[in-house]
């Protein structure tokens, strides 16, 4: 029987959906102001699609389509490398003793601050000349990236459990005929668990973006900064970018909610 939510619970979720999402509002509200609408908080104003006129002019087309080529690609070069490597460890530390050590031995590369290698990655690309380079930064955002995909794929191939593995392999199946027909269907929310936050890592990432490329690979946050000048924020460009910059996301976290929902709660938080 199904249990009724109180009145009370409700208007309270309504009042804390309102407030986690006021700040997109007021940013797709502010790109469609003027510049002095927004310097004087204007609350009544005729809305303009100039800001998206300029930007569009600008170049940010571009921007984009780096942006999209780049997170796609290194989205799906870090989910190819990492999946293999993570259900390989999972299986060496239900054999091995102690297998568990080369996870945390990924695992402890994400603590590495970008700030730490950024100079060293810089001389290499340089002198190899491929700075301001998309597959520069696709082998980059990939490498960051492949912990991650263990870390959360992980969870997931723990709690397959090894019997249906046995099975396939006692009726003939090769570990990668048992890993494509059995593993990987049953791991399918954790994948797009995965896929999601690889996404959302790599599209907004910065650092890299803003320090290894000039014009040609540069990508949207890149862009968005462009309108950080001395003479102050152009605040009404830079909403007007960042209401376009957050729609990939939401479109793709709208279209597989159910799968991003059961993955996270099937395995993707366990410890």
């Amino acid at each position: 029987m199904r249990k009724t939510v109180s009145p009370l619970v409700r208007i309270f979720v309504f009042i804390i959906a309102i407030i986690y999402f006021f700040p997109i509002f007021w940013l797709i509200l502010t790109g469609f102001k003027q510049e002095v609408d927004v310097v004087n908080l204007t609350l009544f104003f005729n809305p303009t699609l100039d800001q998206y006129k300029l930007i569009f002019s600008g170049g940010l087309a571009k921007f984009l389509l780096n942006s999209l080529f780049i997170t796609f690609t290194a989205t799906l070069l870090a989910m190819v490398v990492g999946t293999p490597a993570s259900y390989g460890i999972v299986m060496m530390s239900r054999i091995k003793a102690g297998g568990d050590n080369i996870f945390f031995w990924f695992i402890s590369t994400i603590l590495l601050p970008p700030v730490c290698v950024v100079i060293p990655v810089f001389v290499v690309l340089n002198s190899m000349d491929i700075l301001d380079n998309h597959w520069s930064l696709i082998f980059i955002y990939s490498a960051i990236n492949i912990p991650i995909v263990i870390w959360m794929m992980r969870s997931f191939f723990k709690d397959i459990p090894i019997e249906l593995i046995e099975s396939a392999r006692i009726d003939g199946a090769s570990e990668t005929t048992a890993f494509l027909k059995i593993v990987f269907p049953l791991a399918r929310s954790g994948l797009s668990a995965t896929i999601l936050l690889l996404i959302i890592f790599i599209w907004n990432e910065f650092f890299f973006a803003l320090n290894l490329t000039y014009y040609s690979a540069s990508t949207l946050p890149v862009y968005v900064s462009t309108f950080m000048t001395q003479e102050g924020l152009f605040w009404a460009k830079m909403s007007a970018i960042s209401t376009i910059a957050i729609l990939p996301p939401i479109i793709i976290g709208w279209i597989n909610q159910k799968q991003l929902i059961r993955g996270m709660t099937m395995g993707a938080i366990k410890g």
